[in-house]
């Protein structure tokens, strides 16, 4: 879809042909995380602990989306205006920042919960008993930290051009890739939650290399440049400040999970906290029409 079909095409059809895409997309990844959460609750033995220990990593896990929607919610839209005035110069120089930006925060975001991880996962709600697959799943998922932040954050770019289907293909591939890949580590190479873990990494990347490729490509509109791709202050500002509210919204849901998952343990125990892990992924299949 080109920039002049977006600012002449009837808006009830523009909703439908950039919101389509993007639903299905989610609906799919949703697919993934309950596909996912099912391989895991059945390893042998240990399933239920397993599973209990993935809703413990999903508040971190959370807040790395927070920090990637924070860049994308607000220099994607920033683009887009900038593609509206036709001047794509600096829509290319806001991209050029998110990424610095995104690059920067993965770094910082990765390093710092690796530090601090025992602590998080307690205060998150891990109890003895799941401490250790909270520990293993979320210290293999950290290692794919840029992955998350370059694939959510950049695919914003794509799809802000009008590139919808595009931006679908990348969540597809990783979505595809993971539950191809679910099975084959946790069962058949018995790696257990280790294997869940590695799945995602390996699916993360091929997103964010798929967002990539395009986003360097002769394909886009506006093309990351080399010169482009540096932290400019006075675009940082205004990146943060239209996207605040996204990653406020974002955070506060890591925030819930935490309570959840406290109060739960606390009143309940180890499987109750798996239980809520379950039904927040079949939540999602409501909140996603919304949310796009």
């Amino acid at each position: 879809m080109s920039n002049h079909v977006m600012g002449s095409k009837p808006i009830p059809k523009l909703i439908t042909s950039l919101a389509g895409p993007a639903i299905i997309a989610q609906f799919i990844n949703i697919l993934y995380n309950i596909v996912d959460r099912i391989y895991v609750g059945h390893i042998p033995e240990v399933g239920s602990l397993a599973l209990t220990g993935i809703g413990v990593s999903a508040p971190l896990l959370l807040l790395i989306s927070a920090f990637s929607a924070l860049v994308a919610g607000g220099a994607a839209p920033l683009a887009a205006m900038a593609l509206g005035r036709k001047d794509k110069q600096e829509a290319e120089k806001i991209m050029g920042t998110a990424l610095a930006l995104l690059i920067l925060m993965g770094i910082v975001l990765m390093l710092v919960s690796y530090y601090f991880l025992d602590d998080l996962l307690i205060l998150f709600g891990a109890s003895d008993n799941s401490f250790t697959f909270a520990r293993d799943y979320a210290f293999i998922y950290l290692i794919g930290t840029i992955f998350v932040m370059l694939s959510l954050g950049m695919n914003q770019f794509i799809s802000c051009q009008g590139q919808a289907k595009i931006a679908m293909y990348a969540v597809l591939i990783g979505a595809i890739t993971n539950i191809i890949l679910d099975p084959i580590l946790i069962f058949t190479f018995n790696m257990g939650i280790q294997g869940a873990a590695i799945a995602t990494v390996i699916s993360q990347g091929f997103s964010a290399f798929y967002v990539m490729r395009f986003l360097l490509s002769n394909q886009t509109q506006i093309k990351l440049r080399k010169d482009y791709i540096h932290l400019d202050k006075s675009l940082i500002r205004s990146i943060v400040a239209l996207g605040i509210s996204t990653f406020i919204m974002q955070a506060t849901e890591s925030a819930i999970n935490i309570v959840f998952n406290t109060q739960l343990l606390k009143y309940g125990g180890d499987l109750h906290v798996g239980a809520i892990t379950i039904m927040q992924s079949v939540m999602q299949f409501v909140t996603i029409p919304l949310g796009n």
